[in-house]
């Protein structure tokens, strides 16, 4: 038992054990802010945005069970986890680099081949590669999170979850702000490309890092283990069976998650639409899009600007609200963390003033470091050893699951939200904030059921 057990891992640990998800944020920060911006200018409506964004839900549902229930009973001499962690950063990376790219690759496929595409290839192309990357992003976390019981003592488990949580806000931090600090310190406007290649490289580095630092031992099946074929309905049934307050728990994140993507989806184009007043420029000519191309680049470095405070904030209670967590119980200090971020989302749906919404938005940061490190501490109290990866993957389905009501029927709320304006038309995203507010205090009552147990 003493050669089995877990050693403690000191801060220096912790540290390169969150590393790879600080790439893997720095990737997917990226990815919120610009696939809207990109995506638009190739012709996508505010309905279509939202069905592209499906990409993460239905990965997230499918490959992360299934990636992780396979994670359980991998035996490579590298690890359980890690051949997905590296396999979903490498992965990601192309498709990190073909995004923006998407027009330009299909002109060059259109040339080479002789081929005509339809006027939509090129947002058809993006659409695909949004999909692979949330493919692979979901190849990467579902083990990320399984690894945290495989590798880190019981009782670390919280604060490992809250360096995970730093990790996030910090990877985010950076990747945001980036392009508006080299705006601001040296005037230079860094193209939507560079911040993509430069969001690949993060995801591969990190993850490269984190692999090579933290070992884990190879699974060896017992003699008279059998290898079943996954069985998706028995492995929930199982789930559900670890205990009553799972299921609260599972409710508590359905409802959290659909407030938080609320924002996260939309917030990009809350900022260029609502708060600097562009119109829609999904079905103008070029011309209309150029006269406004300066507004958009500012709308787009404004909504970097409070996703880099938002994450801040995220970086600096991230550890903070672990130490609470230990100290109050995760129940308490959540529900107040959720509470927190709905009155800030209140506040967004009623103002357009840029000061104060970036100040909501790192009140909002409060809620994300909590969303990030309580609930999958909450739930590793209940997981059995050895299933780890299935049990972190179908919790996922309640990430992933509420994004498709996001993307659906938000998005067509928003799509028949229309009004006039002088250059055309506009949508009102804002009404995105009053939907997310109202579904995070439904995961605060949700929360305030759930009879956690204590260390």
């Amino acid at each position: 038992m003493e050669e089995n057990a877990l050693k403690k891992f000191n801060t220096a640990k912790l540290i390169s054990f969150a590393i790879g998800f600080f790439g893997l944020q720095f990737a997917w920060q990226m990815r919120i802010i610009l696939s809207g911006p990109v995506t638009e200018s190739l012709g996508a409506s505010p309905f279509l945005f939202g069905l592209i964004w499906l990409a993460g839900p239905f990965t997230g549902m499918v490959v992360q069970p299934l990636i992780g229930a396979l994670s359980d009973k991998t035996t490579s001499a590298f690890g359980r986890r890690r051949p997905y962690l590296l396999g979903g950063a490498l992965l990601s990376a192309l498709a990190l680099w073909a995004l923006p790219n998407s027009e330009a690759i299909t002109n060059f496929i259109s040339s080479s081949l002789h081929i005509k595409f339809p006027a939509l290839a090129a947002l058809a192309f993006a659409a695909v590669m949004i999909w692979i990357l949330d493919a692979c992003v979901n190849i990467a976390q579902g083990p990320y999170r399984a690894l945290v019981p495989d590798v880190v003592p019981q009782e670390q488990h919280s604060i490992a979850n809250s360096y995970i949580s730093l990790a996030i806000g910090l990877g985010s931090v950076i990747a945001a702000a980036t392009a508006p600090f080299l705006k601001w310190a040296f005037n230079y406007q860094m193209s939507v490309n560079a911040q993509f290649i430069m969001a690949a490289l993060a995801f591969t580095l990190g993850m490269f890092w984190t692999c090579m630092v933290i070992k884990e031992k190879r699974y060896e099946p017992k003699e008279n283990e059998k290898t079943e074929k996954f069985d998706f309905i028995k492995s929930l049934k199982e789930f559900f069976a670890l205990s009553p307050e799972v299921g609260k728990i599972c409710w508590m994140q359905f409802f959290t998650w659909i407030g938080n993507m609320c924002m996260m989806i939309y917030f990009t184009q809350y900022a260029i639409h609502t708060v600097y007043g562009v119109p829609d420029l999904s079905g103008v000519n070029e011309a209309v899009k150029a006269s406004f191309e300066n507004a958009v680049a500012a709308g787009t470095n404004f909504s970097s600007i409070c996703f880099a405070i938002f994450n801040l904030v995220c970086f600096l209670v991230a550890i903070p609200i672990g130490i609470l967590s230990v100290k109050f119980g995760n129940k308490k200090v959540h529900i107040i963390s959720m509470i927190s971020m709905a009155l800030a989302f209140l506040g967004m749906a009623f103002t357009k003033d840029h000061t104060t919404v970036a100040v909501l938005m790192g009140l909002s940061g409060i809620g994300w470091a909590s969303i990030c490190a309580l609930p999958f501490a909450m739930l590793s109290q209940y997981i059995k050893p050895g299933t780890e990866g299935s049990v972190m993957g179908i919790f996922n389905i309640f990430i992933a699951g509420p994004q498709v009501f996001v993307c659906t029927l938000v998005s067509w709320i928003i799509n028949k939200c229309v009004f006039s304006v002088d250059a055309g038309v506009n949508y009102h995203w804002e009404y995105t904030f009053l939907i997310g507010a109202f579904c995070l205090v439904a995961a605060s009552i949700i929360a305030s059921r759930v009879k956690e147990l204590r260390a």
